[in-house]
């Protein structure tokens, strides 16, 4: 059985162009990566949960902030790894500069028998979508061609 993740693309419009409000991941493998790596706040989600109600936590659990409003269902979209992403966006602000997210644990320096504490998203920030475009995961570009077209 595939993975299958559930997120939120947040956007707004400033001077009348469309902004998308992206995440970054945490920990050692992506500290020097940024394009092709950022994402919607995402999340796993399991069969037997709602996944818009899976959208709206991994949104609050990767932000330490809550989102409301009308929620547009997006054509899900299949990553490399094969996992499925399901997504809705929505119209809405959030201050990117206090990004609170939870934390994973790893193994790191790898081998090492140490384990360290990473936070999941290290920093959130607004692109307008051409950049957003070459700043997310590729796959994920997909969402912000969908919203630009609705």
């Amino acid at each position: 059985m595939f993975k299958q993740s559930a997120g939120i693309l947040l956007f707004r419009k400033t001077y009348n162009q469309l902004q998308v409000f992206l995440v970054h991941p945490g920990g050692p493998f992506f500290k020097n990566k940024d394009l092709g790596v950022w994402s919607i706040p995402k999340g796993e989600f399991l069969d037997n949960e709602d996944a818009l109600v899976a959208a709206k936590r991994e949104f609050l659990e990767e932000t330490g902030q809550s989102i409301t409003g009308d929620f547009i269902p997006l054509s899900p979209v299949i990553l490399k790894s094969g996992k499925k992403v399901h997504a809705w966006a929505v119209e809405g602000d959030i201050d990117h500069e206090i990004i609170v997210s939870n934390f994973f644990e790893i193994e790191w320096p790898p081998k090492s028998g140490k384990k360290q504490s990473f936070a999941e998203i290290d920093r959130g920030a607004w692109f307008d979508a051409e950049t957003a475009k070459l700043k997310i995961n590729p796959a994920q570009a997909a969402f912000i061609e969908e919203i630009i077209a609705k």
